[in-house]
């Protein structure tokens, strides 16, 4: 059994409020009477009580994170992120998840009120109405790729669109004018913009975007190998394949290579995101790179910003650009991009 607040008094010869101010760092103690508690504390391995703590400075050292999954290398990249920034801080994380249900959402949220400093949230399916109705007020929120209308919140967005735009005029100018693309979730955000930018790079270039060439999926593996033995089926076949997602383009790579079909002798493929993954399957995707790790770091970042000022602070809203990393599944370099 540990010991107590009330031992470490004693032992130190002080009052359990004296001890308290030292394990909180609120109000002056001496410096010979701080050593003192100090060394009752490590004698008697003793451990601050978390909630008991929380309850005195209104702070639980812990920062909320909300995903839409828990599964792939993207989410855990973002976790990975986050949870750099707050070690450096000495903040814990506690991370939750969902599956798109408005309900679930909500219970989650509720949940997290009184247990974090602060949330950061990951979603396509949360709109600031649901923020507000389900959250304090005072609660500091960093919204990553979750697009809320107006300056209600902190949001860090990622560039879907010049991304997407970007990846398909690269194949276009590889000379390619069959250009398939593995869609994301209709109902998803960061998917309609990729999809958006995937017709107007086409567009840009004289190729008119054709619906048969515009492939439903859901960011998994296997829906990417689905559309893969879609497009196999279709005649004439494309000549390249962009995924809306790294995930998808693997599956679809998977699909292309057991049908006996070259990558990128006779379809050229590429993906989005850049996950770790990419580089290291045969050949090397090509992908739009997105700074995975970077973005869990600058919301944790932004959300301590906000939880050291009270929620009192300016919101800002920030779009993170995306580059091209050419690699070995689109068969030839950049021209002219």
């Amino acid at each position: 059994m540990s010991a107590s607040i009330k031992e470490v008094a004693l032992k130190a010869g002080v009052s359990i409020a004296t001890v308290s101010r030292v394990i909180n760092e609120k109000g002056p103690v001496a410096a010979e009477t701080r050593q003192r508690i100090l060394a009752a504390i490590e004698q008697l391995r003793y451990v601050p009580h978390g909630a008991a703590r929380s309850l005195i400075t209104n702070q639980t050292d812990t920062i909320g994170v909300l995903l839409p999954d828990l599964y792939g290398e993207f989410f855990s990249e973002v976790i990975r992120g986050v949870d750099l920034a707050a070690r450096r801080s000495g903040y814990h994380v506690l991370v939750s998840g969902f599956h798109s249900d408005r309900a679930e959402i909500e219970a989650v949220l509720r949940a997290l009120r009184g247990r974090v400093d602060g949330l950061i949230v990951l979603s396509p399916d949360v709109d600031a109405q649901t923020l507000r109705r389900n959250l304090p007020e005072t609660l500091p929120v960093v919204l990553l790729n979750t697009r809320v209308e107006r300056l209600a919140f902190d949001a860090i967005n990622v560039d879907n669109y010049g991304g997407a735009f970007a990846m398909a005029r690269h194949l276009a100018a590889l000379g390619h004018r069959r250009i398939a693309l593995i869609c994301g979730p209709a109902e998803n955000a960061d998917a309609r913009e990729r999809l958006r930018g995937y017709r107007d790079a086409l567009r840009a270039e004289g190729i008119a975007p054709s619906s048969a060439l515009e492939i439903p999926g859901d960011f998994s593996e296997e829906s990417g190998y689905q559309a893969g033995q879609h497009l196999l089926a279709l005649e004439p076949r494309p000549e390249a394949v962009f995924a809306a997602n790294d995930s998808m383009a693997i599956g679809c790579l998977f699909a292309l290579r057991e049908a006996g079909v070259e990558v990128p002798g006779d379809v050229a493929l590429a993906g989005f995101d850049d996950i770790p993954i990419a580089r290291y399957v045969t050949p090397p995707l090509s992908s739009v790179h997105v700074p995975i790790a970077e973005l869990g770091t600058r919301a944790m970042e932004r959300l301590l910003h906000a939880v050291d000022r009270k929620n009192e602070h300016e919101r800002r809203q920030e779009t993170v650009p995306t580059t091209l990393v050419v690699r070995g599944s689109c068969g030839g370099a950049m021209k002219g991009l």
